[in-house]
């Protein structure tokens, strides 16, 4: 296995945002160590990606990047309908913090992209089949900006700790290779983890 000392053309995906704000931890694996185990999780959220309707008014899978943000993306669609909106898709029947953050990050990729602002972004949710408007604020544009920086400083000698919430490690990807348990009590943790 090989480890990887920088990000890639030092660009940052959009998805390593969800995946850091998800577990921090998470990311460092999926990054520096190239691992990306398989779940049912994901393996349903990939398929749920390749079954989209051709409804009207969308442009699919728009690839961008952005040098001055040193991040790139594909959004999976965009609502033309009512000004450009960025649409990111779930499996879910609920959205998270962490959803909404890389939402924005889409939403920054586009606002460059056209010259213009976009102040508004869908969830759209599989398990309900259902959209969910996010206003695309200058807080929370501020806060994608702070995140990106932080992943940026990440660094493969300096693995971060572990979650709060130790339910999200039944549902990760790389929980093989993290072992959250295990190096929780070789770290010295107690072993309620």
């Amino acid at each position: 296995m090989v480890l990887k000392t920088r990000w890639i053309d030092d660009m940052i995906n959009v998805s390593d945002i969800n995946q850091f704000l998800y577990c921090p931890r998470r990311l460092f694996y999926l990054q520096f160590y190239q691992t990306q185990g398989v779940n049912e999780f994901l393996v349903d959220g990939r398929r749920k990606h390749q079954r989209q309707g051709r409804r009207g008014g969308y442009v699919f899978e728009l690839y961008l990047s952005s040098e001055r943000l040193g991040l790139h993306g594909k959004i999976d669609l965009i609502d033309e309908s009512d000004g450009m909106k960025p649409i990111e898709r779930k499996r879910g029947d609920r959205y998270f913090e962490n959803d909404v953050i890389q939402l924005c990050a889409y939403g920054l990729l586009l606002e460059e992209y056209l010259g213009k602002p976009v102040d508004t972004g869908i969830l759209y949710l599989f398990g309900t089949n259902r959209r969910a408007e996010i206003a695309l604020t200058d807080s929370i544009k501020q806060k994608t900006i702070s995140v990106i920086e932080d992943i940026r400083s990440m660094t493969p000698d300096s693995i971060p700790g572990f979650i709060d919430n130790p339910k999200k490690c039944t549902k990760c990807s790389v929980q093989l290779y993290c072992l959250p348990y295990e190096s929780h009590v070789l770290e010295g943790g107690e072993d309620e983890y």
